[in-house]
């Protein structure tokens, strides 16, 4: 991943090329070049990372952490994971449960989750994040809601132009509204964007889109997504198909009318005909005999739901997973502007110091 050895599936102009493929397909030719697509990807996932592709999933990963433990000389794992590195957290604690020590886990994937559930969640928590972004704006969430889906509707038909010359599609348009409300901090900068598509112009929401893609002005796009998606296809055994996907689709648009199409879409695209069979069906995160795991849980989570938190702590068994809940708005807690949160996992981490086991910071 990042800096590392990640794996390149794509070139920047294939990236940028692929912006016209439709991942909401209305049509028998939409949901083909839809899939085509998919497997293309695949494809240069495999050709890049040859049999290396096998062996990156997060079992892999909770392996090599354990052996940089030992190669370093420490008889415990000291660690802090956000979102997905949460799961991999839980997956360590499950390996290797007399390693674990001072553990925290921000931000927590619902580790009972399978592909459809974790593409649910998501489709829970990007539509709370918006419900509450539109009643700081004094609008209502469910009217403010139906706007926005009328105008991604509009896009799909009409894609927006943009000071650069490229087309704002509705793929990237959903794209540039997930990313603020990352963090509250970001909301007014989604007005803004949101006003200019309603007039015509998608240049903000765009800017947004490439920010989230990692592509910079020189036309160069990051990796990111590129290993998120051979680690968890790995990790996956889930593989819904097309059938499947459009059976789906009525609860996903239930229950968001913004994120739900692209979303539900998306189980039935990210891993179609992988080259590589996945793993399991959900991680395993039990880890009894494991020293305390501090959980942070945020209410207002749009990417990974609070109720993930509240799932690990179970998974991980008694005694070991301890919550923390910071009734806040973005994605994770600490560092987020919540004193109680910071000095909290501070004293965990730095002096060993556990909180009892459900404390709220507000």
């Amino acid at each position: 991943m990042g800096a590392s050895e990640g794996v390149r599936c794509r070139s920047d102009r294939k990236i940028q090329a692929a912006e016209s493929v439709d991942s909401t397909p209305d049509t028998t030719a939409e949901e083909k070049a839809y899939l085509r697509d998919a497997v293309d990807f695949g494809k240069g996932c495999q050709k890049d990372a040859g049999a290396l592709m096998a062996h990156v999933s997060t079992t892999d990963t909770a392996r090599d952490m354990d052996l940089m433990r030992q190669v370093l000389g420490d008889e415990k794992l000291h660690y802090f994971g956000i979102s997905y590195g949460t799961e991999l957290g839980g997956v360590y604690a499950h390996l290797f449960p007399k390693n674990v020590g001072r553990v925290i886990l921000d931000a927590v994937v619902d580790p009972g989750a399978d592909a459809v559930g974790h593409a649910k969640n998501q489709a829970k928590g990007f539509q709370l994040a918006l419900d509450n972004y539109l009643k700081s704006t004094g609008r209502n969430p469910a009217q403010g809601s139906r706007e926005i889906a009328g105008l991604l509707k509009r896009i799909d038909t009409d894609p927006l132009p943009t000071s650069s010359g490229r087309k704002l599609t509705q793929t990237l348009a959903v794209t540039g509204i997930v990313l603020p409300l990352y963090s509250k901090e970001g909301w007014p900068t989604l007005t803004s964007a949101l006003e200019s598509a309603q007039e015509g112009d998608g240049s903000e929401l765009l800017a947004l889109a490439d920010a989230y893609n990692e592509r910079d002005g020189e036309g160069k796009y990051g990796t990111t997504t590129h290993s998120q998606r051979v680690i968890s296809c790995l990790d996956d055994k889930q593989r819904p198909t097309v059938e499947e996907t459009r059976k789906l689709l009525p609860e996903f648009e239930r229950i968001s009318p913004v994120f739900g199409t692209f979303l539900g879409w998306d189980t039935a695209g990210w891993c179609h005909d992988w080259p590589v069979a996945g793993q399991f069906d959900s991680p395993e995160v039990s880890a009894a005999g494991a020293a305390p795991v501090l959980l942070v849980g945020n209410t207002g989570d749009p990417a990974t739901p609070y109720e993930g938190a509240q799932r690990m702590a179970d998974e991980l068994g008694e005694g070991v997973g301890v919550l923390l809940t910071w009734k806040g708005e973005g994605h994770g807690a600490y560092s987020s502007g919540s004193d109680c949160v910071d000095s909290t996992v501070d004293d965990y981490l730095l002096d060993g110091t556990v909180p009892k086991d459900g404390k709220v910071c507000s």
